[in-house]
């Protein structure tokens, strides 16, 4: 456990293949990719001490905030996947055992860590005979081997601060391609210089699309009719469940989102300390 800093961010990549846990753009899914100069890529560590003195590893997309969780459902068998199913999901209960784990030594390779869920299961990676799978799973204890190999690789903050959001897309062609599809429900509340906010402070609209920087254009403008003035910068941080830590959002929204699916948005604003506290990986780092 000690590989893993609580705030900080990391890479995972496969002993075996060499490629990286990918949090998908569906939201839900995780992969392997080779790409790791990608937020998707990037997992930000989050410890938490239950009872007594244990302590269990959650890991939460840098790109999304969905935490890293082991299911109960059978991966796709004629995929040539192994064992059960391993995904994104919200943090919305104290405590969700499908997201806490614990790094344990790999035997006999160097500092290559194994991810044990706590009901006993292993991340794996998929795809030892067909390289083409990409699949990442989980599998009983019984059956370890080297795809549950990680190794754990530190990513620096960025000096900079935040990265900078993707090109704003060319209006007419963003409603023209987002015909026919649901518009999502943004639910968002303002934080306070220290970045606490109030529960029963939420705001509600509907959005159209995934354009992550016409999203901050409409936040902007919300909290301008709000306050009656402009608010200048501000920093979007999602926060993917009722106790799942902030995220700052600059890359766009997952792909998995419809009418029945909230993005909760935290709004930090800039010249705060909350706004100059926010850590963000530098995942160009070599």
């Amino acid at each position: 456990m000690d590989r893993f800093q609580d705030g900080h961010h990391v890479w995972l990549r496969s002993r075996v293949h060499g490629t990286y846990l990918n949090a998908n753009s569906d939201g839900k899914s995780v992969s392997l990719r080779g790409r790791r100069a990608s937020l998707k890529a990037a997992w930000t560590v989050h410890i938490y001490h239950g009872e007594g003195d244990a302590v269990y590893l959650l890991l939460h997309s840098a790109a999304y905030g969905r935490y890293l969780a082991a299911t109960a459902r059978r991966a796709p068998l004629g995929l040539g996947h192994n064992g059960f199913r391993a995904e994104q999901r919200d943090y919305d209960e104290p405590e969700v055992q499908a997201i806490m784990w614990q790094a344990v030594g790999a035997g006999g390779s160097g500092d290559d860590v194994m991810l044990r869920n706590v009901d006993g299961r292993y991340l794996r990676a998929n795809g030892r005979y067909l390289r083409w799978n990409a699949g990442v799973s989980v599998e009983d204890m019984d059956r370890v081997s080297t795809m549950m190999y990680w190794t754990v690789e530190p990513i620096p903050a960025r000096e900079s601060g935040m990265h900078d959001l993707p090109v704003m897309p060319n209006p007419f062609l963003y409603v023209l391609l987002s015909q026919g599809i649901s518009r999502r429900q943004i639910v968002f509340v303002r934080a306070d210089a220290e970045g606490l906010y109030d529960e029963h402070g939420w705001h509600m609209f509907r959005f159209l699309g995934r354009s992550v920087n016409y999203l901050r254009s409409e936040l902007v403008g919300r909290i301008a009719f709000i306050d009656g003035q402009d608010p200048g910068g501000i920093a979007m941080c999602v926060r993917a469940g009722r106790y799942g830590r902030l995220t700052p959002l600059v890359v766009d929204l997952p792909r998995y989102a419809g009418h029945d699916e909230a993005h909760r948005i935290v709004v930090m604003m800039a010249g705060t300390p909350a706004y100059d506290e926010l850590r963000y990986p530098d995942v160009n780092a070599i």
